[in-house]
């Protein structure tokens, strides 16, 4: 009996180690975000859900996507590493301006999505929610926020992420 409770307690100490040590890295994750935003110089910075959105440039509409909205944009997919975001660091896009290898010219497609139904990234979701018609953006989050421990591709397990979007149109009916 004496034997089992001492191997609960081990378990319970290195999952409690376990748990603290993923916590410091995302808080990590979040220093780093704060850096690019620094270095980002948007108009405007917006922290939603665990999101935080850098606004380049405002949008030209006079509402904004609320959470059960559609969304229509053309977006680049990044692992965050530094200050800026770079080509060697892109996983996936639908704007064939940025010279994007692909075999198949049809996922260059706007992207459109109904922010309640569609299965998103939690960090993403919570980035586009607020966003207007015409606005460009940097929408960044944690791991957390992300794929957590799982990887995805060539994304690795929690890694911080970041999407710079370009909204077309945005319709909350």
């Amino acid at each position: 009996m004496k034997r089992n409770i001492i191997l609960i307690l081990a378990v319970l100490a290195l999952f409690s180690c376990a748990k603290q040590q993923q916590e410091n890295y995302y808080a990590s994750q979040e220093a780093q975000i704060e850096r690019f935003v620094n270095a980002a110089g948007g108009v405007r910075t917006v922290h939603n859900g665990g999101a935080t959105r850098v606004v380049i440039a405002e949008g030209t509409t006079a509402d904004s996507l609320a959470a059960n909205g559609v969304v229509s944009f053309y977006y680049a997919g990044y692992i965050l590493s530094g200050t800026s975001v770079s080509s060697s660091n892109l996983f996936d896009t639908n704007n064939e301006n940025l010279n994007w290898p692909v075999s198949d010219s049809t996922s260059f497609n706007i992207l459109t999505v109904k922010l309640d139904e569609e299965p998103l990234l939690p960090g993403l979701k919570s980035g586009l929610t607020g966003v207007k018609g015409g606005e460009e953006s940097y929408i960044l989050f944690t791991g957390k926020y992300g794929y957590g421990n799982h990887s995805s591709g060539t994304i690795p397990a929690n890694a911080s992420l970041v999407y710079h979007i370009w909204v077309e149109s945005i319709s909350n009916e």
